[in-house]
């Protein structure tokens, strides 16, 4: 999320190249239903109580957590998270143009993750990834790509939380930065974008 001029992260042009040439490699496997996947391979116990415990509610019916929404991944919040401080989080439930009057303060040089809350429905969704780009005055300064990966049907709310990251620091990295997120997996599928902003200070009540 974080990035500035001075920052040692590759840029952004190369970050798209290396994309391109892993994309151009990486064939994604078929999508299978969810019936599908527990007919293959009935003979193999171990594999088929595997599935069994991997797919969990699944067996039992369908799961739908909301009727009225279609979609198979229902992005619920994203959380920004330090040690020792309660998460700044963004409702992505409602009026996502309502994100940007928002501001997250975040002191430099801090350590963070990302978690991302969210919902599965109807069918398995394969490959989830998280991408994000930042920009400061209009300009690229990092993008990042997480691989989030595969996941069954749940009633329950599933997370996935980033590695650390380091906040820039020093003066010239203070001040505003906008974030383009996305929430999308391997056939391109574009579960929700959204934009949000936040400020780098000195400290956190600066």
């Amino acid at each position: 999320m974080s990035g500035e001029p001075e920052v040692a992260r590759t840029p952004e042009e190369g970050t798209e190249t290396e994309e391109e040439e892993i994309k151009s490699a990486y064939k994604p496997p078929p999508e299978k239903t969810i019936e599908e996947i527990l007919a293959a391979d009935q003979e193999d116990e171990s594999l088929r109580k595997y599935k069994e415990a991997l797919l969990g509610q699944v067996q039992a019916g369908p799961v739908i957590v909301d009727a009225n929404d279609p979609r198979k991944v229902i992005v619920k919040k994203l959380a920004l998270c330090v040690a020792e401080r309660d998460d700044l989080e963004l409702d992505l439930s409602g009026d996502l143009t309502d994100l940007k009057k928002q501001v997250f303060i975040i002191r430099e040089g801090v350590q963070y993750r990302i978690r991302i809350d969210f919902i599965v429905q109807r069918e398995i969704v394969h490959g989830l990834k998280y991408v994000q780009k930042t920009y400061r005055m209009g300009v690229p300064v990092d993008k990042m790509t997480h691989m989030v990966g595969s996941y069954p049907p749940k009633t329950e709310i599933q997370s996935y939380t980033t590695p650390l990251e380091d906040a820039p620091s020093g003066m010239m990295a203070r001040g505003t930065y906008s974030v383009n997120s996305l929430f999308t997996d391997d056939d391109k599928n574009v579960h929700l974008q959204w934009e949000w902003t936040f400020e780098i200070k000195k400290d956190w009540k600066d």
